[in-house]
């Protein structure tokens, strides 16, 4: 099996895919924290340093290694889709499940977050609504699975998953 999960910052993808993960036995591939591993820096220091497109070049990169694994989940930044060799990897590669989250809850989510560049030092909500223009059609293209905003336990989140999956 070959899933990679998308969706826009703080959906969940990382927890989704650590829980599919150990449920199914399979290899579990984070980009963004491979991408501290390899750099050995922050996301935030790679921003600072390497910009933006530095950074999405590592990730691509990342992303490209990870999904030559036989079988494999990966959590993907919720940037990834925007560069098309990145989609058209996911699409020839794997199923992609997409994780559906309301901006007020990754508001809530990212309330004292001071990890993520992209909202640093600026009006959260104003981003995330940009973002989300810009990158929901995306996903929605995007994926094979849509997994729509609930507000769940872990366990269950995982379960819908499994079912959607028809597992």
């Amino acid at each position: 099996m070959r899933l990679f999960i998308i969706g826009p910052m703080a959906s969940g993808k990382s927890l989704l895919g650590r829980k599919l993960s150990g449920y199914l036995d399979l290899p579990y591939v984070d980009t963004d924290k491979e991408i501290e591993l390899r750099a050995g820096a922050e996301i935030s220091w790679i921003f600072e340093k390497e910009g933006e497109e530095g950074f999405r070049d590592r990730e691509s990169a990342v992303l490209k290694e990870s999904s030559e694994l036989e079988s494999f989940i990966i959590s993907t930044g919720g940037g990834a889709i925007l560069r098309n060799e990145n989609r058209e990897l996911m699409r020839s590669r794997g199923k992609v499940i997409y994780l559906e989250t309301p901006i007020e809850i990754q508001l809530s989510r990212t309330l004292n977050d001071k990890t993520r560049p992209l909202i640093e030092n600026v009006d959260k909500k104003e981003v995330f609504s940009a973002l989300s223009k810009e990158r929901t059609p995306i996903y929605e293209e995007l994926s094979d699975i849509k997994v729509p905003f609930k507000d769940r336990s872990k366990d269950e989140l995982l379960n819908t998953v499994l079912k959607l999956l028809e597992i």
